[in-house]
Parts: structure tokens; C-alpha cells; sequence
């Protein structure tokens, strides 16, 4: 696969764009999105993980609390010409395939160009999974 910048065919492992969904709060819907440019989706999860942390703490315009929140994992959230989910904080459903394990790269994954991933805490995911209220 390739997409066009500036009028070269640049493969879609290096320069992806992923957007990313910094879920502080899920009772709260507290949400901000990230995009993240040159996506190599060779890349480990690890690899990208630390990479949206450091860019993180570069961005302006994201309050503290985005930043120095313990996000540990990415889930695929949508992908372009997919489906949205009906929960408007997280899809809760099928975890095994779309949660992105860290041994793995983005592509083997099924990351993509355009791909948006949740970027949340596991412990906080749970929780609001056994008990999905919404306090606003």
C-alpha cells in the first residue's frame, strides 16, 4: 500500500497518520485527540507507546492531567471506512482483536493509515467495562 506526499508514493510504513484518543476519564468522557504524524507502523507497540508518551509532553494546548495520566494501553477504536462503535468513550467489545499487544509491530497489529487508537489505563477500562455509567 502507498499514499501520496507531495506528490511521491511513500510506503504506508512510514509515514501513516494515527490519531490518537487520550481517554483520562471514562465516567466523565474526559477525551482528548492527538494526531500523530510518520507513523512507522513497523514500529513495536512498545516502541509507539513511548513515542506518543514523549510527544505528549512537547504538545501544547493539552492540559497536565492528558500527560501525566498512566496510560498503558492502545486499542483500535476505528478505522477509515469502518464501523464506529455505539459506547462514544470506548468500543467494550472484542478486546482479544482490536487491544494492541506490545510484543507485536503496528502493522501486525492491523494498524493502518488513518487508524484511531484509544490510549487509556487497563485497571480504569475494567472497571468502567463491569460498570459502563456515564456521570455526565
Amino acid at each position: 500500500h502507498y499514499f501520496i506526499q507531495s506528490n511521491l508514493r511513500v510506503p504506508m510504513s512510514t509515514g501513516a497518520v494515527v490519531t490518537i484518543r487520550l481517554i483520562r476519564n471514562f465516567e466523565y468522557r474526559t477525551i482528548r485527540t492527538v494526531p500523530i504524524r510518520d507513523v512507522d507502523t513497523s514500529a513495536t507497540v512498545s516502541q509507539f507507546i513511548n513515542r506518543i508518551r514523549d510527544e505528549l509532553k512537547g504538545i501544547k494546548g493539552i492540559p497536565p492531567p492528558f500527560k501525566t495520566h498512566p496510560y498503558d494501553t492502545l486499542k483500535i477504536s476505528h478505522q477509515a471506512g469502518g464501523f464506529k462503535a455505539n459506547d462514544i468513550v470506548i468500543n467494550t467489545e472484542d478486546d482479544e482483536g482490536l487491544v494492541l499487544k506490545e510484543g507485536r509491530t503496528l502493522a501486525e497489529s492491523g494498524v493502518i493509515a488513518e487508524t484511531e487508537l484509544s490510549f487509556f489505563s487497563w485497571t480504569e477500562y475494567e472497571a468502567y467495562k463491569a460498570n459502563p455509567v456515564k456521570k455526565w
